[in-house]
């Protein structure tokens, strides 16, 4: 029989048993103090009361769970989503998939004037600069062409006419990271920023003047409406700048003081198709060759000659822009290009099913995800953290792992192309070159996800997903003092 003190006991051994079994499981990992810190922190930090955390911390080497918490709720991803699109795009398409723009013309050559159309192809590059539209240029020169007696046409049906992603928000239409996708796009820096223009406004030389206005690159395919004014040098500096709906106005509206640094945005433009097009007439015209005909739309005709090629780099090199810069248009038009390599047509659509058939090949259940877009500016993308972490596990087998890893932004490294959008983040000693991480944020969504070196030289799986935050801003500081714990293990 049993006594009513054994009953007890036995309640309590099983209360117990039930109550803290991630205890047990860090104690067996050797992890019980982050546990606790980490714990701690999440109790206790006012940045958090009242939102969602989501984090999973992995073993590299054998892919165990270390430390769960909320760990199968889904959450926002925010830019963590590129993390799954980058490693299906390696997966679909390999490293060393280029994107190709062609020119072509369905016309004849007689005394320096080309009797036809001129079609410029685009296949989803968007890297194009204006001085890759000179050398198509200078290809056209080259054949001694000094006028096109026809159309100027833009084909850019590698792709479908779908302009936004499912979930973008209007207020991001007119941004660089909102810009339109098509195949036929372009950048105004090596920053990349397809479908967009740089827009720098500097201080005029006296007050009451109106401040100099410059683009990149040098287009009228867009207006500049200057009712901005320079004021004196103890001023206000508060300068607007915004895109018309459906439009290519920009207005640059309020006040610069003399001697302020300069303003600059990048503005996405309406109509990335046509913007391209502006740019070869821009650069034709320079290269002594004139366009009788108008700039139009269509589709390269099959009997139609091909006059030249332009390759972009490959996909190893527009990783580092697309993960180090978070780059959006770059995620959106590989899952366009997954689409289209794989199933024949380039959509949000078909794309999406690609990368869902290849997360599954790392480990990843889809059925624990709700994907919308390759970048995660939706608000609908939902992702648990334990699935990002199984994710980053998986893909170090990969050959192409080098370069996924090669990819992702360096803490408190101060050069763009290494430290990304973790340059100014985490520069103290115990974490500054030992972060290797995606970062992601929307309104109200922070996050980080990526390996780290920590003190005792092993490397840890992290994602940290923080969701329903009042300020986003801070999020990053919560970031920082978790990641912290991670590197004085």
């Amino acid at each position: 029989m049993i006594t009513r003190l054994k009953y007890y006991t036995l309640i309590l051994i099983t209360v117990l048993a039930t109550s803290v079994p991630s205890i047990k499981v860090n104690a067996m990992n050797g992890h019980e103090k982050m546990t606790q810190q980490i714990n701690q922190l999440i109790n206790n930090e006012p940045v958090l009361k009242g939102a969602i955390a989501g984090i999973s911390i992995r073993s590299v080497t054998d892919g165990k769970i270390i430390y769960d918490h909320n760990g199968d709720v889904r959450l926002r991803p925010a830019s963590n989503m590129k993390l799954l699109t980058a490693a299906a795009a390696l997966n679909t398409l390999g490293e060393d998939h280029t994107f190709t723009t062609e020119l072509h013309t369905d016309g004849l050559v007689k005394k320096k004037t080309l009797h036809g159309n001129l079609y410029l192809r685009g296949k989803g590059d968007p890297t194009l600069l204006k001085i890759d539209f000179d050398k198509m240029a200078e290809d056209i020169q080259k054949r001694g062409i000094k006028r096109i007696k026809g159309n100027l046409v833009g084909d850019d049906s590698w792709y479908d006419d779908v302009r936004y992603s499912l979930d973008l928000p209007w207020s991001d239409e007119t941004t660089h990271y909102g810009a339109q996708i098509s195949a036929l796009t372009a950048s105004p820096t090596k920053d990349f920023d397809a479908g967009s223009v740089k827009v720098l406004v500097q201080p005029g030389t006296r007050k009451g003047d109106k401040p100099i206005v410059k683009m990149t690159p040098k287009t009228n395919y867009l207006k500049i409406v200057n009712q901005a004014k320079t004021v004196s040098e103890d001023g206000k500096k508060e300068i607007i700048i915004e895109r018309e709906h459906a439009k290519n106005i920009i207005t640059i509206k309020g006040t610069i003081p003399t001697k302020a640094k300069a303003e600059k945005d990048w503005i996405g433009v309406w109509d990335p198709t046509r913007y391209a097009m502006s740019l070869l007439n821009k650069s034709l015209i320079e290269h002594g060759i004139r366009v009788t005909g108008k700039l139009k739309t269509g589709r390269v005709p099959e009997t139609a000659n091909m006059l030249s090629t332009h390759q972009s780099m490959p996909l190893s090199e527009l990783l580092v822009p697309f993960m180090k810069l978070s780059n959006n248009v770059h995620a959106e038009i590989l899952i366009k290009e997954m689409g289209r390599v794989e199933k024949g047509e380039g959509s949000w659509e078909k794309g999406l099913s690609v990368l869902k058939t290849e997360i599954t090949k790392f480990g990843v259940n889809p059925k624990t995800l709700v994907l919308r877009d390759g970048s995660g500016v939706s608000h609908v993308d939902l992702i648990p953290a334990n699935q990002i972490t199984q994710l980053l596990f998986a893909v170090q087998k990969e050959k192409w792992f080098p370069s996924y890893l090669h990819s992702l932004p360096v803490a408190g490294e101060s050069e763009k192309m290494v430290g990304g959008t973790l340059r100014t983040r985490m520069k103290g000693p115990l974490v500054r070159g030992k972060v290797h991480a995606k970062t992601g944020t929307i309104s109200t969504v922070s996050s980080i996800s990526g390996y780290i070196k920590t003190k005792n030289g092993q490397t840890l799986i992290f994602s940290i997903l923080l969701n329903n935050l009042m300020e986003d801003s801070k999020g990053k500081k919560v970031e920082d003092k978790l990641i912290t714990i991670l590197a004085n293990q």
